[in-house]
């Protein structure tokens, strides 16, 4: 656990990190010591992000922007990533407007370890640079991600 709080802390000192994520980190690592007795999967420490699929992002975008003052920290033609706070949503192109997925911080996270605890648990992932996706019972697309993951 030193090791986990070193890492949180030199983070937050490099600015990788707020202060509030800092102290979500560290609380996360008290109640993640209970979540890894408990012989679950993974250790989920918050919840990353939520992406939409949206028919038109510059409306979305807008429309986010002026209604609630989400700020665009990046954008491109297919995608729009809007940060509020130390959250963050993500709006993708699509034909269809729905939820595109949703990402789950997870303690000590690696691409490759999550695709093996994964097929482990008898679930298909899909590994996309250091992102890793699967679908839950109901076939809703769930992504894992680091800590530290930021648009």
């Amino acid at each position: 656990m030193q090791d986990r709080i070193e890492n949180l802390v030199q983070a937050y000192e490099k600015g990788g990190l707020t202060r509030r994520q800092l102290v979500v980190g560290l609380t996360a690592l008290v109640g993640g010591t209970v979540a890894a007795t408990s012989n679950s999967t993974f250790a989920a420490t918050g919840l990353n992000h939520v992406a939409l699929a949206v028919t038109d992002i510059g409306r979305s975008r807008d429309f986010y922007t002026k209604l609630l003052g989400m700020r665009v920290s990046r954008e491109s033609a297919g995608s729009c990533f809007l940060t509020f706070g130390d959250n963050f949503v993500a709006l993708f192109g699509r034909d269809q407007a729905g939820m595109d997925h949703y990402c789950y911080s997870v303690e000590g996270y690696d691409a490759h370890k999550a695709a093996q605890k994964l097929r482990e648990q008898n679930l298909e992932s899909r590994i996309t640079g250091d992102r890793i996706y699967f679908d839950d019972p109901d076939g809703l697309t769930v992504q894992l991600a680091a800590e530290e993951h930021r648009p």
